[in-house]
Protein backbone atom coordinates (compact mmCIF):
# COMPACT_ATOMS: atom_id res chain seq x y z
CA UNK A 1 0.00 0.00 0.00
CA UNK A 2 1.49 3.33 -1.08
CA UNK A 3 0.91 6.09 1.43
CA UNK A 4 1.02 9.84 1.02
CA UNK A 5 4.56 11.27 1.42
CA UNK A 6 5.14 13.39 4.46
CA UNK A 7 7.34 15.88 2.62
CA UNK A 8 7.07 17.79 -0.63
CA UNK A 9 9.00 16.05 -3.39
CA UNK A 10 9.72 17.60 -6.79
CA UNK A 11 10.90 15.54 -9.79
CA UNK A 12 13.15 17.69 -11.93
CA UNK A 13 13.41 16.75 -15.60
CA UNK A 14 16.56 17.29 -17.61
CA UNK A 15 14.93 20.11 -19.57
CA UNK A 16 14.06 21.88 -16.34
CA UNK A 17 17.57 21.90 -14.91
CA UNK A 18 18.22 25.42 -16.16
CA UNK A 19 15.23 26.75 -14.24
CA UNK A 20 15.75 24.63 -11.14
CA UNK A 21 16.67 27.60 -8.94
CA UNK A 22 13.42 29.38 -9.80
CA UNK A 23 11.28 26.68 -8.20
CA UNK A 24 10.85 27.32 -4.45
CA UNK A 25 10.57 23.62 -3.61
CA UNK A 26 13.62 22.73 -5.69
CA UNK A 27 15.77 25.79 -5.04
CA UNK A 28 19.41 25.15 -4.25
CA UNK A 29 19.72 25.33 -0.45
CA UNK A 30 21.72 28.05 1.23
CA UNK A 31 24.80 26.12 2.33
CA UNK A 32 25.19 28.50 5.27
CA UNK A 33 21.84 27.56 6.78
CA UNK A 34 21.11 23.94 5.82
CA UNK A 35 23.02 20.68 5.50
CA UNK A 36 22.39 18.90 2.20
CA UNK A 37 23.53 15.51 0.97
CA UNK A 38 23.07 13.53 -2.26
CA UNK A 39 21.84 9.94 -2.38
CA UNK A 40 22.34 7.47 -5.24
CA UNK A 41 22.02 3.72 -5.60
CA UNK A 42 21.90 0.83 -8.06
CA UNK A 43 24.40 2.59 -10.31
CA UNK A 44 26.21 2.14 -12.63
CA UNK A 45 24.28 -0.62 -14.41
CA UNK A 46 25.72 -1.70 -17.75
CA UNK A 47 28.17 -0.23 -20.22
CA UNK A 48 26.29 3.00 -20.95
CA UNK A 49 25.97 3.91 -17.27
CA UNK A 50 29.55 2.89 -16.55
CA UNK A 51 30.61 5.38 -19.22
CA UNK A 52 28.27 8.08 -17.91
CA UNK A 53 29.05 7.60 -14.22
CA UNK A 54 32.09 9.93 -14.16
CA UNK A 55 29.95 12.72 -15.71
CA UNK A 56 27.23 12.16 -13.16
CA UNK A 57 29.79 12.35 -10.37
CA UNK A 58 31.03 15.65 -11.74
CA UNK A 59 27.47 17.00 -11.80
CA UNK A 60 27.04 16.08 -8.14
CA UNK A 61 30.42 17.68 -7.42
CA UNK A 62 29.18 20.88 -9.07
CA UNK A 63 26.05 20.99 -6.90
CA UNK A 64 26.99 23.74 -4.42
CA UNK A 65 24.48 22.56 -1.87
CA UNK A 66 25.78 18.99 -1.56
CA UNK A 67 28.23 18.38 1.27
CA UNK A 68 28.12 14.58 1.56
CA UNK A 69 27.20 11.79 -0.88
CA UNK A 70 25.67 8.42 -0.02
CA UNK A 71 25.70 5.37 -2.33
CA UNK A 72 23.11 2.80 -1.24
CA UNK A 73 24.77 -0.17 -2.90
CA UNK A 74 24.69 -2.17 -6.14
CA UNK A 75 27.67 -0.80 -8.04
CA UNK A 76 26.87 -3.17 -10.93
CA UNK A 77 23.86 -4.99 -12.35
CA UNK A 78 22.95 -8.52 -11.34
CA UNK A 79 24.10 -10.25 -14.51
CA UNK A 80 27.68 -9.00 -14.91
CA UNK A 81 31.02 -10.24 -13.62
CA UNK A 82 32.13 -9.50 -10.06
CA UNK A 83 35.78 -9.07 -10.96
CA UNK A 84 38.52 -7.37 -8.99
CA UNK A 85 39.20 -5.13 -11.98
CA UNK A 86 35.61 -3.91 -12.08
CA UNK A 87 35.61 -3.20 -8.35
CA UNK A 88 38.85 -1.24 -8.77
CA UNK A 89 37.27 0.78 -11.60
CA UNK A 90 34.34 1.80 -9.39
CA UNK A 91 36.68 2.58 -6.51
CA UNK A 92 38.60 4.90 -8.83
CA UNK A 93 35.31 6.57 -9.79
CA UNK A 94 34.38 6.91 -6.12
CA UNK A 95 37.71 8.62 -5.49
CA UNK A 96 36.65 11.46 -7.80
CA UNK A 97 33.81 12.54 -5.52
CA UNK A 98 34.99 15.83 -4.08
CA UNK A 99 32.78 15.53 -1.00
CA UNK A 100 32.86 12.66 1.49
CA UNK A 101 31.23 9.51 0.12
CA UNK A 102 29.52 7.01 2.41
CA UNK A 103 28.90 3.65 0.70
CA UNK A 104 27.00 0.60 1.90
CA UNK A 105 27.28 -2.60 -0.19
CA UNK A 106 24.47 -4.10 -2.27
CA UNK A 107 23.72 -7.69 -3.19
CA UNK A 108 24.96 -7.37 -6.77
CA UNK A 109 28.57 -6.86 -5.72
CA UNK A 110 28.75 -9.83 -3.40
CA UNK A 111 25.60 -11.74 -2.41
CA UNK A 112 24.66 -12.64 -5.98
CA UNK A 113 28.17 -13.26 -7.30
CA UNK A 114 27.61 -17.05 -7.07
CA UNK A 115 25.63 -16.80 -10.33
CA UNK A 116 27.39 -18.21 -13.40
CA UNK A 117 27.02 -14.94 -15.30
CA UNK A 118 28.62 -13.15 -12.34
CA UNK A 119 31.65 -15.42 -12.43
CA UNK A 120 30.58 -18.18 -10.04
CA UNK A 121 32.33 -16.69 -7.01
CA UNK A 122 31.89 -17.56 -3.36
CA UNK A 123 29.86 -14.53 -2.17
CA UNK A 124 31.67 -14.36 1.15
CA UNK A 125 35.00 -14.14 -0.65
CA UNK A 126 33.59 -11.29 -2.75
CA UNK A 127 32.38 -9.47 0.38
CA UNK A 128 35.91 -9.77 1.76
CA UNK A 129 37.22 -8.21 -1.46
CA UNK A 130 34.65 -5.39 -1.28
CA UNK A 131 35.80 -4.69 2.26
CA UNK A 132 39.45 -4.75 1.18
CA UNK A 133 38.96 -2.34 -1.71
CA UNK A 134 36.28 0.03 -0.40
CA UNK A 135 36.78 -0.04 3.38
CA UNK A 136 40.56 -0.08 3.50
CA UNK A 137 40.58 2.78 6.02
CA UNK A 138 38.02 1.82 8.68
CA UNK A 139 36.62 4.89 10.36
CA UNK A 140 37.04 7.04 7.24
CA UNK A 141 34.67 7.71 4.39
CA UNK A 142 35.55 7.59 0.72
CA UNK A 143 35.89 10.68 -1.49
CA UNK A 144 38.46 13.46 -1.58
CA UNK A 145 37.15 15.13 1.58
CA UNK A 146 36.96 12.42 4.12
CA UNK A 147 34.43 12.17 6.92
CA UNK A 148 35.28 10.52 10.20
CA UNK A 149 32.77 7.76 10.90
CA UNK A 150 32.33 5.37 13.79
CA UNK A 151 32.77 1.64 13.19
CA UNK A 152 30.98 -0.21 15.94
CA UNK A 153 32.33 -3.68 15.06
CA UNK A 154 35.73 -4.10 13.38
CA UNK A 155 34.54 -7.28 11.66
CA UNK A 156 31.99 -5.19 9.75
CA UNK A 157 33.85 -2.05 8.63
CA UNK A 158 31.08 -1.20 6.15
CA UNK A 159 28.69 -0.51 9.04
CA UNK A 160 29.21 3.04 10.24
CA UNK A 161 27.55 5.71 12.38
CA UNK A 162 28.04 9.44 11.95
CA UNK A 163 26.32 12.64 13.01
CA UNK A 164 25.54 15.72 10.94
CA UNK A 165 23.47 18.77 11.85
CA UNK A 166 21.77 17.07 14.83
CA UNK A 167 20.91 13.95 12.83
CA UNK A 168 22.33 10.47 13.43
CA UNK A 169 23.17 8.46 10.31
CA UNK A 170 23.72 4.70 10.34
CA UNK A 171 24.63 2.40 7.44
CA UNK A 172 23.88 -1.30 7.71
CA UNK A 173 24.86 -4.12 5.36
CA UNK A 174 21.28 -5.22 4.70
CA UNK A 175 21.05 -6.53 1.15
CA UNK A 176 18.57 -7.86 -1.35
CA UNK A 177 18.30 -11.57 -2.16
CA UNK A 178 16.63 -12.10 1.22
CA UNK A 179 19.48 -10.43 3.08
CA UNK A 180 21.90 -12.85 1.44
CA UNK A 181 20.05 -16.01 2.48
CA UNK A 182 18.77 -17.09 -0.94
CA UNK A 183 20.54 -20.34 -1.91
CA UNK A 184 23.72 -20.14 -3.92
CA UNK A 185 23.96 -21.77 -7.34
CA UNK A 186 23.67 -25.56 -7.14
CA UNK A 187 21.97 -25.54 -3.73
CA UNK A 188 18.32 -25.72 -2.72
CA UNK A 189 18.97 -24.28 0.74
CA UNK A 190 21.56 -21.98 2.32
CA UNK A 191 24.88 -23.67 3.07
CA UNK A 192 25.96 -23.80 6.73
CA UNK A 193 28.69 -21.26 5.93
CA UNK A 194 26.17 -18.95 4.29
CA UNK A 195 23.60 -19.23 7.08
CA UNK A 196 26.21 -18.58 9.76
CA UNK A 197 27.47 -15.49 7.92
CA UNK A 198 23.96 -14.08 7.52
CA UNK A 199 23.22 -14.67 11.19
CA UNK A 200 26.43 -12.95 12.31
CA UNK A 201 25.94 -9.98 9.99
CA UNK A 202 22.31 -9.57 11.03
CA UNK A 203 23.27 -9.61 14.71
CA UNK A 204 25.95 -6.99 14.04
CA UNK A 205 23.47 -4.83 12.13
CA UNK A 206 20.95 -4.94 14.97
CA UNK A 207 23.59 -4.20 17.60
CA UNK A 208 24.77 -1.23 15.56
CA UNK A 209 21.19 0.03 15.17
CA UNK A 210 20.69 -0.05 18.93
CA UNK A 211 23.96 1.85 19.37
CA UNK A 212 22.99 4.48 16.81
CA UNK A 213 19.67 5.23 18.47
CA UNK A 214 21.33 5.31 21.89
CA UNK A 215 23.81 7.87 20.57
CA UNK A 216 21.01 9.91 19.02
CA UNK A 217 19.26 10.12 22.38
CA UNK A 218 22.47 10.84 24.27
CA UNK A 219 23.45 13.64 21.89
CA UNK A 220 19.98 15.08 21.64
CA UNK A 221 19.83 14.59 17.87
CA UNK A 222 16.58 15.53 16.17
CA UNK A 223 16.29 12.46 13.96
CA UNK A 224 17.83 9.22 12.72
CA UNK A 225 18.53 8.20 9.11
CA UNK A 226 19.08 4.51 8.36
CA UNK A 227 20.90 3.74 5.09
CA UNK A 228 20.76 0.31 3.45
CA UNK A 229 20.48 -1.37 0.05
CA UNK A 230 17.57 -3.79 0.44
CA UNK A 231 14.00 -2.74 -0.26
CA UNK A 232 12.19 -4.83 2.36
CA UNK A 233 8.84 -3.24 1.52
CA UNK A 234 8.79 -3.37 -2.29
CA UNK A 235 5.25 -2.33 -3.30
CA UNK A 236 5.56 -3.76 -6.82
CA UNK A 237 5.14 -7.45 -5.97
CA UNK A 238 3.82 -9.87 -3.35
CA UNK A 239 6.78 -11.49 -1.61
CA UNK A 240 7.10 -14.93 -0.07
CA UNK A 241 8.99 -15.89 3.06
CA UNK A 242 11.86 -17.03 0.82
CA UNK A 243 12.07 -13.49 -0.55
CA UNK A 244 12.01 -11.52 2.69
CA UNK A 245 11.94 -13.86 5.71
CA UNK A 246 15.54 -13.09 6.67
CA UNK A 247 14.66 -9.42 7.21
CA UNK A 248 12.15 -10.10 10.01
CA UNK A 249 14.37 -9.50 13.04
CA UNK A 250 15.84 -6.37 11.43
CA UNK A 251 12.35 -4.99 10.73
CA UNK A 252 11.38 -5.71 14.35
CA UNK A 253 14.47 -3.87 15.57
CA UNK A 254 13.58 -0.87 13.38
CA UNK A 255 10.05 -0.82 14.76
CA UNK A 256 11.28 -1.12 18.34
CA UNK A 257 13.87 1.63 18.05
CA UNK A 258 11.81 4.03 15.94
CA UNK A 259 8.69 3.75 18.09
CA UNK A 260 10.72 4.51 21.22
CA UNK A 261 12.48 7.49 19.64
CA UNK A 262 11.04 10.96 20.13
CA UNK A 263 11.66 12.27 16.64
CA UNK A 264 11.42 11.36 12.95
CA UNK A 265 13.19 8.34 11.54
CA UNK A 266 14.00 7.85 7.85
CA UNK A 267 14.93 4.64 6.06
CA UNK A 268 16.69 5.26 2.73
CA UNK A 269 17.08 2.27 0.41
CA UNK A 270 17.51 1.25 -3.21
CA UNK A 271 17.18 -2.26 -4.68
CA UNK A 272 13.75 -2.01 -6.36
CA UNK A 273 14.90 0.82 -8.67
CA UNK A 274 11.68 2.92 -8.58
CA UNK A 275 11.42 6.11 -6.54
CA UNK A 276 8.90 5.69 -3.74
CA UNK A 277 8.13 7.14 -0.34
CA UNK A 278 5.80 5.63 2.23
CA UNK A 279 5.40 4.64 5.89
CA UNK A 280 5.71 0.84 5.80
CA UNK A 281 5.63 0.15 9.56
CA UNK A 282 2.97 2.68 10.57
CA UNK A 283 -0.09 1.40 12.44
CA UNK A 284 -2.36 -0.45 10.03
CA UNK A 285 0.33 -1.15 7.44
CA UNK A 286 -0.04 -4.64 5.94
CA UNK A 287 3.73 -5.05 6.16
CA UNK A 288 3.41 -5.47 9.94
CA UNK A 289 1.31 -8.57 9.32
CA UNK A 290 3.52 -9.78 6.47
CA UNK A 291 6.54 -9.77 8.74
CA UNK A 292 4.65 -10.79 11.86
CA UNK A 293 6.32 -8.09 13.94
CA UNK A 294 4.85 -6.52 17.06
CA UNK A 295 4.22 -2.82 17.52
CA UNK A 296 4.37 -0.10 14.89
CA UNK A 297 6.28 3.11 14.15
CA UNK A 298 4.29 5.97 12.67
CA UNK A 299 7.38 8.20 12.74
CA UNK A 300 9.38 6.10 10.24
CA UNK A 301 9.35 7.29 6.63
CA UNK A 302 10.92 5.15 3.93
CA UNK A 303 12.40 6.58 0.70
CA UNK A 304 13.54 4.41 -2.22
CA UNK A 305 15.82 6.04 -4.78
CA UNK A 306 15.70 5.55 -8.54
CA UNK A 307 18.10 2.96 -9.93
CA UNK A 308 18.95 0.67 -12.84
CA UNK A 309 17.22 1.95 -16.02
CA UNK A 310 15.41 4.52 -13.88
CA UNK A 311 18.72 5.92 -12.69
CA UNK A 312 18.30 9.29 -14.35
CA UNK A 313 18.64 11.43 -11.23
CA UNK A 314 20.12 11.75 -7.79
CA UNK A 315 18.20 12.58 -4.62
CA UNK A 316 19.22 15.88 -3.02
CA UNK A 317 18.22 15.74 0.65
CA UNK A 318 18.26 18.74 2.97
CA UNK A 319 18.30 18.68 6.76
CA UNK A 320 15.98 21.53 7.62
CA UNK A 321 16.52 23.88 10.52
CA UNK A 322 14.68 23.48 13.85
CA UNK A 323 11.13 24.74 13.61
CA UNK A 324 10.61 23.46 10.06
CA UNK A 325 7.57 21.32 9.37
CA UNK A 326 9.75 18.34 8.39
CA UNK A 327 13.25 17.36 9.44
CA UNK A 328 14.19 16.31 5.91
CA UNK A 329 13.03 17.50 2.51
CA UNK A 330 14.26 16.35 -0.86
CA UNK A 331 14.14 16.74 -4.61
CA UNK A 332 15.11 14.43 -7.48
CA UNK A 333 17.68 16.18 -9.63
CA UNK A 334 17.96 14.85 -13.19
CA UNK A 335 21.34 14.14 -14.72
CA UNK A 336 22.15 16.56 -17.51
CA UNK A 337 23.26 13.76 -19.86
Amino acid sequence: MRLVPVVSVVAVGAAALASLATSPAAAEPDVRSAYTFAVIGDVPYGAAQIAAFPRWIQQINADRGVRTVVHLGDIKNGSSLCTDDYFKLIRSDFDTFEDPLVYTPGDNEWTDCHRANNGGYNPLERLAKVRELFFDQPGRSLGQKQLNVEVSDAAFPENVIYHQDEVTFVTANVTGSNNGLQPWTGNTAPTPEQAAAVSARNAANIAELHQAFAEAVEQGDRGVVVLQQADMFDPTYTPTVNDIGAFTSWVQALVDEASAFDGPVYLLDGDSHIYNTDKPVAAGSPWLTTYGVSGSADNLTRVTVDGSSNNKDYLRVTINKPGSADLLSWVRVAYAS
